[in-house]
């Protein structure tokens, strides 16, 4: 019930500031929490599979001494070496490192990164890869939202940003339905994308509803 009036909060902020186009991860949980918005701006949503988080779970977490699967951004050993000096010194190769031969890291965040670009190719950016940029192919004033969760969210804003997904991760997080706000700013010929707001939660604010992170923690 939580979720639902969380969701409900998410679409009267968007509805207030205008949406040209709703897409929505095809899991179940993202297609929920879109349903409002769509109701509420009487629009249809588009669903994208790459964006579903069970393909971000098999691809992007690891295998811990205790044999439970983790996220690599919530496993102490591996979030420590996602901040080490060796790991941090081959950028956006970040995968090549020992510790992550045999995992499937480099496997899925190319697999984030190439529809990442895809997508936003089909907005009419393409992606200048290693430089935060993109070559604007169409201008494109739209407005879209994507629902989509934590797992795969972070991977796609660092794959956007260009920000390489260990720093990215350990750095950033996103709440329930907390919204993020990017402007992909034009200045001659090329966009770059900045963030406006990261995960902010104004919406569960104004709504009344507790504003904890993630449900848990209040702050």
């Amino acid at each position: 019930p939580l979720g639902k009036r969380q969701a409900e909060a998410v679409g009267k902020r968007l509805a207030m500031h205008g949406v040209h186009k709703v897409y929505a991860s095809t899991s179940d949980r993202a297609i929920m929490t879109a349903e409002p918005t769509c109701e509420i701006l009487k629009m249809d949503k588009t669903l994208v599979d790459f964006a579903n988080e069970d393909h971000a779970w098999h691809q992007l977490t690891i295998i811990n001494e205790q044999g439970f699967r983790k996220w690599g951004f919530e496993d102490k050993k591996t979030r420590k070496l996602f901040s080490d000096p060796s790991v941090i010194a081959l950028g956006q190769k970040w995968y090549e490192h020992p510790y992550f031969e045999g995992t499937t890291f480099k496997e899925g965040i190319l697999r984030v990164q190439k529809e990442c670009d895809d997508f936003f190719a089909a907005l009419g950016y393409v992606h200048i890869p290693g430089t935060g940029t993109y070559k604007i192919i169409e201008s494109n004033a739209a407005r879209v939202a994507m629902f989509a969760h934590q797992g795969f969210g972070l991977a796609f804003l660092s794959c956007i940003l260009d920000i390489p997904y260990p720093q990215f991760c350990i750095h950033f997080d996103i709440c329930h339905s907390g919204m993020t706000a990017i402007e992909f700013r034009e200045d001659d010929g090329i966009a770059i994308p900045t963030v406006l707001t990261l995960s902010s939660d104004s919406h569960i604010y104004k709504e009344g509803l507790p504003t904890n992170y993630n449900n848990v923690l209040r702050f």
